[in-house]
């Protein structure tokens, strides 16, 4: 039995030893399982701090963003009409996504900004940025035209080997309020456009842009004695119509006093026909910065309104009363050149700009110093910054006794043809830093915007046909503040102080100043008549603006 058992028991164990040779045979013939390796996170440092690389990939990011809070205070005389908001709060929000590629044609950039607010008081709730589309308005009763809230693309553009693409800030532009809270000084500042532009480096520290940049955010409007749009309650602003045309009117006929008896009107709602075209010259160096820059675009009007006088006529806001046979009205505007109503002038705009680092004063001092001439470009000129684009014509602040002509050209109503405005401007800005800590900006400017002469004398003959949007004829006339030449100045000074890194904690007072160049003009708060005439007149408006901020940037 020992012999038996003894080899039962060699058997058993060969068996067992064959087994574990073939299933050590098969599993030489599967794959074998690693453990997946795990993908940290690297610092991309030859991006710049806080670029790290996406895992997976060679592009580095930087993701950063900024929360703030504002309140600001401007005194109201005026409480009629609505007004009489001296308060106004906002809180922003924005997101910043900016990711880089090293390639063989240099660096891949694709930045993206995403910025959203909740803002309050007639003043932050921007006229302008509404009228753009960048911001929706409330429609309560007591909160339309004081609530406004918005969230935009900011910045969304691509660079790559010189070439700049999407929505980003304009070429044109140098200063752009760069030591300010509020934004008040006149210049051009349009941080979100959408072009293609293309940067060539010229040496060390120069470069040269061409840009062709869209124009629908450039065109500030023409001057319409009259405005075509829905039909609007007692009450409701006009803010909520929709504008279809903006009719001009180009006079006929004139009765026995020269005033018209019969016009046609011409539509100046401007088409997008071409994209603005800017050029920039640019110097960078360890004591600062310059550029010149230029500009031009197209100032349009569409054709005649249909049924205004080419036509049996039916009548149009502002029309004349008694028929004009289509024919009489067609040889009328023949001998002036004009067939078909539509017309196109070409505005224009230069601007240089200077920046001075000042380090031996105060580490991060500066200075800039900046001027612009335009014709028919009051957007480039930046001469309506403070009080607001889109409009031909708006009040300088909330509550004025009247108001700034801020169109970019007028038809005049005896020629029919397009007239450029005129404006310029002048900035200067400094930046002091009292201790690394604490740090002012004193900021001034100077702009005037002026109309061909005689327009104004055209635009009355109108006036019993239009009404109130011509001026009136006769001695009313050197009041009317109707396509007034005028000016506004704006100065102004901050006290910063950041604690910690990042943070800012602010106070800006602003004081803007505003008048007709020459001559007085209605005070509209007090529409109150001797004889026709106003009894109460201005030749110039003061108020200030005073706003806090707490902002975080990280």
């Amino acid at each position: 039995m020992g012999r038996v058992a003894t080899s039962l028991l060699a058997g058993a164990t060969a068996a067992v030893s064959a087994a574990m040779a073939v299933d050590a045979a098969r599993a030489a013939d599967l794959p074998v399982k690693k453990a997946v390796p795990v993908e940290y996170v690297r610092v991309c440092s030859a991006s710049g701090a806080g670029f790290f690389y996406i895992p997976g990939t060679d592009t580095c990011l930087r993701v950063s963003g900024r929360a703030r809070f504002e309140a600001g205070y401007i005194p109201v005389q005026n409480r009629a009409n609505s007004s009489g908001d001296p308060s106004q709060y906002r809180g922003l929000m924005r997101m910043n996504f900016d990711a880089r590629t090293q390639t063989g044609y240099g660096t891949l950039r694709a930045f993206l900004r995403l910025e959203a607010a909740s803002r309050t008081g007639v003043f932050m709730a921007s006229g302008t940025q509404q009228r753009v589309g960048n911001a929706f308005p409330a429609l309560g009763q007591d909160a339309f035209g004081r609530v406004q809230n918005f969230i935009v693309t900011e910045k969304a553009f691509v660079q790559f080997a010189g070439l700049t693409a999407g929505r980003a800030s304009s070429f044109f532009d140098f200063y752009a309020h760069d030591y300010e809270l509020i934004s008040s000084t006149a210049g051009s500042d349009v941080p979100s456009t959408n072009l293609l532009a293309y940067t060539h480096k010229i040496g060390e520290g120069w470069s040269a842009t061409l840009s062709m940049e869209d124009p629908n955010f450039r065109k500030n409007p023409f001057y319409a004695a009259a405005v075509g749009a829905t039909g609007t309650l007692p009450g409701q602003s006009g803010l909520n119509t929709v504008l279809v045309t903006a009719p001009s009117p180009v006079i006929l006929g004139t009765n026995a006093s020269g005033t018209a008896s019969s016009v046609v009107f011409v539509d100046t709602v401007q088409r997008s026909r071409m994209p603005d075209f800017v050029g920039a010259l640019r110097h960078d160096a360890a004591w600062g910065s310059a550029q010149l820059s230029a500009a031009v675009k197209d100032v349009n009007l569409g054709g005649f309104i249909a049924n205004s006088g080419l036509s049996a006529l039916t009548p149009v806001p502002g029309s004349a009363s008694g028929p004009v046979g289509a024919g009489t009205a067609a040889a009328l505007l023949a001998a002036r050149g004009l067939t078909s109503g539509s017309q196109t002038a070409y505005g224009w705009a230069v601007q240089g700009g200077l920046k001075l680092n000042l380090p031996w004063i105060a580490a991060g001092d500066g200075l800039y110093l900046q001027g612009a001439y335009g014709e028919g470009a009051l957007i480039y000129t930046g001469f309506s910054y403070f009080t607001g684009t889109y409009a031909s014509q708006l009040n300088p602040v909330q509550g004025a006794p009247f108001v700034h002509a801020l169109a970019d050209a007028v038809v005049n109503p005896l020629s029919g043809r397009i007239e450029l405005s005129t404006s310029f401007t002048a900035t200067a800005s400094l930046l002091h830093y009292w201790t690394p800590e604490w740090r002012s900006a004193f900021f001034g400017s100077y702009g005037e915007i002026g109309f061909r002469r005689g327009t104004r004398a055209a635009f009355s003959l109108v006036n019993g046909l239009v009404g109130a949007a011509a001026p009136p004829t006769g001695a009313a006339f050197a009041f009317s503040p109707i396509l007034r030449d005028n000016y506004q100045i704006i100065a102004g000074t901050s006290l910063i102080w950041s604690p910690v890194k990042d943070l800012d904690i602010g106070i800006e007072g602003t004081y803007i100043g505003t008048g007709p160049l020459g001559g007085r003009v209605t005070d509209a708060s007090r529409p109150v008549t001797v004889n026709g005439l106003p009894a109460y007149t201005e030749k110039r408006y003061d108020t200030t603006q005073i706003r806090m901020r707490v902002q975080r940037d990280f």
